[in-house]
Formats: C-alpha cells, structure tokens, sequence
C-alpha cells in the first residue's frame, strides 16, 4: 500500500509563491507516474502537472504551463509543485496522485481515474 502525504499549502495575496510537496509512503515501487490535481469549489478536479519518476518527463496542462513546475527528489520518493504568480482563480483543494502508469502516458493529460493512489489534500487560498 501506498501513502501520500500533502504540505506546503496556504493562503498567499495575488503574485505570490506556494510550494506544495508531496511525500509517498510505504511500497513506493507499486507507482511510477506522480502528479498534481486541483479541485475548485464546485468543479471536477483537473490534473495540473504530472512527471514520470523513471526518466522525469513532464506533463502540464495549460492553466499550469510557465507558472507551475512540477519536479521531484526520487531518493525521498517526493514529488513538489511549485506555484509562482498565483492568481485567485488558483484558489482550489490540490491533490497528489500517483500511479503504475507508462512514461509515455504520463507525459501526457490524464485523468483521475488513472491514478490508483491519492493524498489528502491541501488547500491553496490566493486573495486579491
């Protein structure tokens, strides 16, 4: 079993920074595709970033591209997103997911149903 475990999040005024991380717990060789998903108020949870923790090969929707990256400490089995110009639409629960996916499928949009296991969340607030 694996688990993962959410920090990092906050409430920061607009053009500010956040970096989320996400540690995994327990058979860590069960996954190999780690990724971010937000959940706004009201809305499907979206997946935002995603990275291949054999050859590091990323994925980033379009809301994500140029102000969020997403990278990793494979020896902690740590995946990060870091947040930079946040916008109060950025306002949202963000999820950690992971997943025995191929490197290929990784690098590309994917969707909750993908990824077997999910951390807790942590809650990201960008006020005006």
């Amino acid at each position: 079993q694996v688990k993962l475990v959410e920090s990092g999040g906050g409430s920061v005024q607009a053009g500010g920074s956040l970096r989320l991380s996400c540690a995994a717990l327990g058979n860590t060789d069960t996954f190999n595709c780690m990724a971010w998903f937000r959940q706004s108020s009201g809305k499907a949870r979206v997946e935002l970033a995603a990275i291949a923790t054999g050859d590091g090969g990323t994925y980033y929707a379009d809301s994500a591209e140029g102000r969020f990256t997403i990278s990793q400490d494979n020896a902690k089995k740590t995946a990060f997103l870091q947040l930079n110009v946040l916008r109060p639409e950025d306002t949202a629960e963000y999820y950690c997911a992971a997943g025995g996916i191929p490197s290929w499928d990784c690098a590309a949009q994917l969707s909750q149903v993908d990824f077997r296991y999910w951390g807790q969340g942590t809650q990201v607030t960008v006020s005006s």
